[in-house]
């Protein structure tokens, strides 16, 4: 069952495709995202979310995709986000390990 918050991983790549208009925001860690990275995401780790949320204030109606390991940090994130009145985010089912698996074989995964 999914979450109403949740997109799936071939919707963010369909997105991506079709060159659609939205940030994809990587709430991992740093050291994870120097690690191993979706092309075109911004890094705004989870543990920074609260004091860099200025950041996306001029994306607060517009499209905003957030992803991480397994799915669960990023549903987190998502959630907050909509509870500070951004009223377009989704978390991306599965994050960066479905990705890897479904998108991108062959991307480093861990």
């Amino acid at each position: 069952m999914s979450h109403p918050l949740e997109v799936d991983c071939k919707s963010v790549k369909a997105m991506l495709d079709s060159q659609q208009p939205f940030l994809f925001v990587d709430c991992r860690e740093k050291s994870e995202f120097d690690h191993v990275r979706i092309q075109g995401t911004t890094l705004i780790p989870m543990s920074e979310m609260a004091t860099r949320v200025g950041e996306l204030e001029s994306h607060k109606s517009s499209p905003i995709v957030v992803h991480c390991h397994h799915g669960g940090r990023s549903l987190r994130v998502a959630n907050w986000l909509a509870q500070q009145g951004f009223s377009n985010v989704k978390s991306m089912a599965g994050g960066i390990d479905v990705w890897a698996t479904d998108i991108e074989p062959g991307m480093t995964r861990y």
